[in-house]
C-alpha cells in the first residue's frame, strides 16, 4: 500500500547489522533516509516499488544507461531538452557510483533502484530488479541521472496542494504528447508528461511551488485541456496507472523523465537500460535546496485562465502581466469621447495575446463599409491594424490567413493592397487570402461554415487555432449591420459572423474581436452594456460575441497592442518556457532584438496607410487621406505607437 503512511514489514532474512539500521519490525518509508533505502534494495527487498512519496524531501532521479559511444550526443540532447531531461550527473563509462548525489556511502547504480527496464534494438525486452546479471558488459555503459518530479511532491503537500496519485496509487499517469523534443544525433522523440490532478484554485500555488525546481522538471508545461498536447484520453495513460480526479480538479502536466526512455528507443542500440517508470534512484540531496525562489518579479509566475470549459491556462511573469495590462490602458484611450471605457473587458488583451502565442494557425477578418455612396466604401480603420498583426504573427512563426468578404469588392481591394505591400518589401512572405463563403454556398449555412473552419468537418481538427476580427462590421440583433450612426450597410456586408458562432463548437479554436464603438464583430460579449452606454446602442450593438474582446479608442490600436503584447510574451522567460513546453532553448538577445525590430513602427505603418489611401480607403470624414477615425496619422497615431513601445521597453 502506498500513500502518506508507506510502511514495509522488515522481518525476514536481513543480517543483524542491517536489522539494527532498518529496524526489525516496520518502518515508514516516507521518512526513511535514501542510504537506508539503498541498503534495503541491495538485499533484494522492495522489488518494483513505486518511489512516489518515499524518502520525502530528497531529490529523485530517472536513469538512462547507454553504451559510451552515445554518451556525448545524449548529454547534448539533455541540454537541448532540459525540461524533461534535467541532467543531475553524467558518469564516466563503468562508473557505478554517483558521488554528487549521495552521502558518505558509495551508491551502486546496478542495485540501487527498485526496478529497471531492458531494451534490445530499441524495443522493450523485460523488467529486472538489478543489473548484476549483465556483468562486465556494464563497464562500457555511461549512466545519466535525470531529475524527477517526485522530488517536489513533499513541497506541494506542505504548501497545501493535494496529490491524488499519492493517495490512490503512488505513481503518476504518464502520456506521450505531440510535443517534439529537439533532435540531437540519433536521439529524436516526443516528450512524455506526467499528470497530476490539481484543484483549480490550487493551480497557481502548484506553479509557484514547482517553478524554482529547475533540476527536477520545474513548473508545469501544460495546464488544462489534454487534447492541446495530443492526449486523446487521460483515462488511458501510456505509462503508470489511471488517476481519478476529484470534483473541481483540472489536469496539470509536468515534463517527465520517461522521455529518456523514449529517447533510448529512438536510437535502436543493441542493449540499453532505463529505470522502470515510477521506480527512481533516490539521492541524498535535499529537494528544498534545489528549489530556491527568486525575489525578482520577472521570475514570479502568474497562471492565467483562458477557458474553464474545457479548462485551459497559460503562464507568464508578473512583470510581463503588468506591461500587457498597461498596454490595455494605453489602447483604450478614448479620443473620440464615445464612452468606450464601459466596453473594456479587463484582462482580455492579455488572454487574447496568450492564446495567439500558443496558436499555430491564425485567421484575420477585417473591413467595415461605412460609405454607402462611394465606389470604395471602406474605412482606413481595421486593415492597417490587421496587416500589422499579420506581419508580427508571421515573424514569430504563425501561419496567417486573411478571410475576405466578396461584397462591395473588399476581396479585390484587400488582395491588391497586400500585393502592393509585397512589392514595397513590407510583406516579405505573401499571405494566403481566402474568400468566404465559397462559391455556391450561403454565408449563413452553418454546415458550410464548419467545413470551412475544420478539416473534413471534424471539430477536433481545426483549420485555424484563432480567428481575429479587427474593425469588422458586426451583426446586430435584428440581423442587420449598422455604422456607428445607425446607417444600414447590410447590402455591403457578407455574414462572416457565422464563423465566430460556429467556432464556439470547435474546442481548440478561439476568437478575438477588436472594436471601438460597439457595432463590430465580437462586441456581442458586452451587448447589454453597449445598449446602455453607447449612443444608438439599442440598434447598432453587435450581437455576436468573441472569446476575447479588445476595446480600443481606434481599432487599429488593438492590432498594435496585440503585437506589443506578443513581443512581451515571447521575450518573457516564464512564458517563453511555457510556450515551448520546456524543450529547446530560451530566446537569445539577438532573437529578441530581431523581434523588437518587427514591431509596428512609424515607417512601416506609414507605408501601409499610404497604400490604403491610394486604394481609396477613407478616413471617417469620407476623405482618402493620412488620417484614421478623424485623427491625423502623424499627430495622433504615431505618438500612440510610441507610447506603446515605451511601455514595452520599460518593462523588458
Amino acid at each position: 500500500m502506498f500513500g502518506s503512511n508507506i510502511c514495509v514489514n522488515m522481518n525476514g532474512n536481513l543480517d543483524k547489522s542491517q536489522d539494527e539500521i532498518i529496524g526489525s519490525q516496520e518502518m515508514d518509508l516516507t521518512k526513511a533516509s535514501p542510504e537506508t533505502l539503498r541498503a534495503i534494495l541491495r538485499k533484494g527487498k522492495l522489488k518494483g516499488l513505486t518511489t512516489a512519496g518515499i524518502c520525502q524531501g530528497h531529490v529523485q532521479a530517472n536513469l538512462v544507461m547507454l553504451p559510451k559511444e552515445f554518451s556525448e550526443d545524449f548529454e547534448n540532447f539533455c541540454l537541448a531538452n532540459w525540461g524533461p531531461l534535467p541532467l543531475l550527473f553524467a558518469s564516466k563509462a563503468g562508473q557505478f557510483d554517483a558521488p554528487p548525489l549521495r552521502g558518505k556511502e558509495p551508491s551502486d547504480i546496478r542495485t540501487d533502484l527498485p526496478a529497471y527496464n531492458v531494451f534490445k534494438n530499441g524495443e522493450f525486452s523485460r523488467t529486472v530488479y538489478d543489473l548484476l546479471e549483465f556483468g562486465d558488459s556494464m563497464n562500457h555503459f555511461c549512466f545519466f541521472y535525470l531529475g524527477c518530479s517526485f522530488s517536489f511532491d513533499q513541497a506541494l503537500l506542505t504548501a497545501g496542494v493535494p496529490l491524488r496519485n499519492i493517495t490512490q496509487h503512488g505513481n503518476v499517469s504518464m502520456y506521450r504528447t505531440n510535443i517534439r523534443c529537439q533532435k540531437v544525433g540519433k536521439f529524436d522523440c516526443q516528450q512524455i508528461v506526467s499528470l497530476r490532478f490539481i484543484p483549480e484554485d490550487k493551480v497557481q500555488l502548484a506553479y509557484e511551488v514547482t517553478h524554482p525546481c529547475k533540476d527536477t522538471h520545474g513548473a508545469p508545461v501544460h495546464i488544462g485541456n489534454p487534447a492541446v498536447i495530443g492526449i486523446k484520453d487521460v483515462k488511458k495513460p501510456d505509462y503508470g496507472p489511471e488517476i481519478i480526479p476529484e470534483p473541481g480538479d483540472v489536469p496539470v502536466f509536468w515534463s517527465c523523465g520517461v522521455t529518456g526512455l523514449e529517447a533510448v528507443k529512438s536510437i535502436n542500440a543493441p542493449l540499453t537500460f532505463t529505470h522502470c517508470p515510477g521506480s527512481m534512484f533516490i539521492t541524498d540531496n535535499l529537494s528544498q535546496k534545489e528549489c530556491v525562489k527568486s525575489a525578482s518579479l520577472v521570475d514570479q509566475p502568474r497562471v492565467i485562465w483562458l477557458s474553464h470549459d474545457p479548462p485551459l491556462a497559460s503562464a507568464l511573469s508578473q512583470t510581463a502581466e503588468a506591461v500587457i495590462r498597461r498596454l490595455e490602458v494605453i489602447g483604450s484611450d478614448d479620443p473620440g469621447k464615445r464612452n468606450i471605457s464601459q466596453l473594456v473587458v479587463p484582462g482580455d488583451l492579455l488572454k487574447s495575446a496568450l492564446s495567439l502565442s500558443h496558436a499555430s494557425s491564425v485567421a484575420l477578418v477585417t473591413g467595415f463599409p461605412a460609405f454607402c455612396d462611394q465606389e470604395v466604401p471602406f474605412e482606413t480603420d481595421g486593415p492597417p491594424g490587421a496587416i500589422a498583426l499579420a506581419l508580427f504573427l508571421q515573424q514569430i512563426g504563425k501561419e496567417v490567413t486573411f478571410i475576405v468578404d466578396p461584397l462591395a469588392g473588399f476581396d479585390k481591394a484587400m488582395e491588391s493592397v497586400l500585393d502592393k505591400l509585397v512589392a514595397k518589401g513590407v510583406v516579405k512572405k505573401p499571405f494566403p487570402v481566402l474568400m468566404y463563403p465559397k462559391e455556391g454556398c450561403s454565408p449563413t449555412n452553418r454546415s458550410a461554415a464548419l467545413s470551412f473552419l475544420t478539416v473534413n468537418g471534424d471539430i477536433h481538427c481545426p483549420r485555424f487555432d484563432h480567428i481575429v476580427a479587427i474593425e469588422r462590421a458586426g451583426r446586430a440583433a435584428d440581423g442587420n449591420y449598422y455604422t456607428c450612426k445607425a446607417k444600414n450597410v447590410s447590402h455591403l456586408v457578407t455574414d462572416l459572423d457565422v464563423l465566430f458562432e460556429v467556432a464556439q463548437q470547435i474546442p481548440l479554436t478561439f476568437t478575438t474581436g477588436i472594436g471601438d464603438g460597439g457595432n463590430e464583430l465580437g462586441m456581442g460579449k458586452v451587448h447589454d452594456i453597449i445598449k446602455q452606454h453607447i449612443p444608438m446602442g439599442e440598434k447598432i450593438a453587435s450581437s455576436v460575441a468573441a472569446n476575447f474582446l479588445v476595446t480600443c479608442g481606434v481599432s487599429n490600436w488593438g492590432g498594435y497592442a496585440l503585437c506589443m503584447a506578443l513581443y512581451t510574451l515571447w521575450t518573457d522567460p516564464v512564458h517563453d518556457r511555457y510556450h515551448r513546453r520546456a524543450v529547446g532553448f530560451p530566446q537569445t538577445d539577438k532573437e529578441k532584438t530581431r523581434l523588437r525590430s518587427s514591431l509596428p513602427q512609424e515607417k512601416q505603418e506609414e507605408v501601409i496607410l499610404k497604400t490604403m489611401v491610394k486604394h481609396d480607403f477613407k478616413d471617417v470624414s469620407g476623405q482618402a487621406c493620412m488620417a484614421v477615425d478623424g485623427m491625423d496619422f502623424y499627430k495622433v497615431h504615431v505618438p500612440k505607437l510610441e507610447e506603446m513601445m515605451q511601455a514595452v521597453c520599460s518593462g523588458s
